[in-house]
């Protein structure tokens, strides 16, 4: 299965090519440019506010780290429309924990009211989120999922700068 090029989420069914990059979706393919960027950062640059985010206190409750990317799954039916996607965000182990608790709920009371997908994706999503409680990122080490991530949004920032002196340099 492959994963996209941006969310890192596994793309299922479909995908959009771009080049030798997957994304699992259009808003992911125009974040692009980002990840093209992103690969050209040097790494040692990278991996320094890697273990800076990673020791960090925790953005959502600012608790004691370690941080890293924990992913919930959801899944939500109406009649003959279903829709599920996968959750990233970067928090602690226990703001990830809560985080798959209270999507599980969400699934188990709005995942199945579609046919066929709630029917097959709700279980899925809800193994995905349980599975996710007994298995969270080594919390010696950052993941390769923070690597990632925290890569293309310091790629992102660097456009923004750039869009921003751009706008002030015309202005």
């Amino acid at each position: 299965m492959a994963k996209c090029s941006y969310c890192r989420s596994t793309i299922l069914f479909g995908g959009v090519k771009d080049g030798d990059l997957t994304f699992c979706n259009e808003k992911c393919q125009e974040t692009g440019v980002v990840v093209r960027l992103a690969s050209q950062l040097p790494d040692e640059v990278v991996q320094s506010h890697v273990v800076e985010v990673h020791q960090s206190s925790c953005p959502k409750c600012g608790g004691a780290g370690p941080v890293d990317v924990h992913t919930s799954y959801r899944v939500w039916s109406m009649v003959l429309m279903t829709s599920w996607n996968s959750r990233p965000q970067i928090c602690c182990k226990s703001c990830g924990v809560k985080a798959r608790l209270g999507d599980a709920a969400f699934c188990l009371f709005l995942g199945w009211w579609g046919f066929p997908w709630g029917l097959i994706m709700t279980p899925v999503q809800l193994a995905k989120n349980v599975g996710g409680l007994f298995s969270s990122p080594d919390p010696n080490r950052p993941s390769e999922a923070l690597t990632s991530v925290l890569r293309a949004n310091m790629a992102a920032d660097f456009l923004a700068q750039r869009q921003q002196q751009s706008a002030a340099a015309a202005g």
